[in-house]
């Protein structure tokens, strides 16, 4: 895992960690922790702890971490 904070796809600023959360891969079935990420913006990504090489996702449900 990387110690850089990522910068926002959407605009460019860098982004704070927002914590973890817990959620169940599609892919494989397995439970993993999700990274949340958001920018001075307020826009809200999220990728998987263990694959930190995968680009950021949009988080589809920003206003459950506002």
């Amino acid at each position: 895992m990387t110690d850089e904070a990522p910068v926002c796809p959407e605009c460019g600023q860098p982004m704070t960690s927002g914590g973890l959360m817990l959620s169940e891969r599609v892919d494989d079935g397995r439970r993993a922790c999700r990274s949340l990420w958001r920018c001075t913006e307020r826009h809200l990504w999220w990728g998987w702890a263990d694959r930190p090489d995968e680009p950021l996702e949009a988080c589809p449900v920003p206003n459950l971490f506002r």
